[in-house]
């Protein structure tokens, strides 16, 4: 005769009880796996968004570096103009001075659109951090510690100095 559900309980009793406090064991076991496996994997999660962050920042600073040295040759090229255009032997209006003045307006241009800015105009105040003293003029007719003169412009990619301006400073006759 199939066992009826009053045999089932009654032969079974202790059995029954074990294998409940097993099951629940287990499952309690199984509960704090998953805990630890999705504690793992939020922290898995974070950590690869720090290393795109990371990565990101990374690129960003190598694009700027590379921005910055780019513009540095250019520089160079700027200052040749420059000299030229200072020469004594060229006359302002000699086609000449038109063109190079012209060519150096061009320059100027491709740094701008790179957001690179000339730093430094006579009547500043001398700042260290954008200025580079070259020499010192004795005056009365400005301020002490204002830009006199530019002896070579500086540049500025924002706020982020490429090369101080070298500049004459006035400082107060005695």
């Amino acid at each position: 005769m199939p066992n009826s559900p009053e045999t089932e309980d009654q032969g079974q009793g202790p059995a029954t009880a074990t294998a409940t406090e097993d099951l629940e064991q287990r499952n309690a076991d199984l509960e704090q796996r998953n805990a630890d496996l999705d504690d793992r994997y939020k922290r898995a999660l974070a950590d690869l968004d720090n290393y795109r962050k990371r990565a990101a920042r990374e690129v960003d600073r190598r694009v700027l570096e590379s921005t910055e040295a780019q513009a540095r040759q250019w520089l160079d090229a700027i200052d040749s103009v420059e000299r030229a255009l200072r020469l004594d032997s060229i006359e302002p209006e000699h086609p000449l001075a038109l063109g190079l003045r012209r060519v150096l307006e061009q320059m100027e241009s491709i740094l701008e659109r790179q957001g690179i800015q000339r730093v430094g105009e006579a009547g500043e105040r001398f700042d260290p951090e954008r200025h580079e003293a070259v020499g010192v003029v004795d005056t009365d007719e400005v301020p002490d510690q204002t830009v006199v003169e530019i002896a070579r412009s500086g540049w500025a990619a924002g706020e982020r100095v490429l090369r101080p301006a070298q500049v004459i400073v006035s400082r107060q006759a005695a």
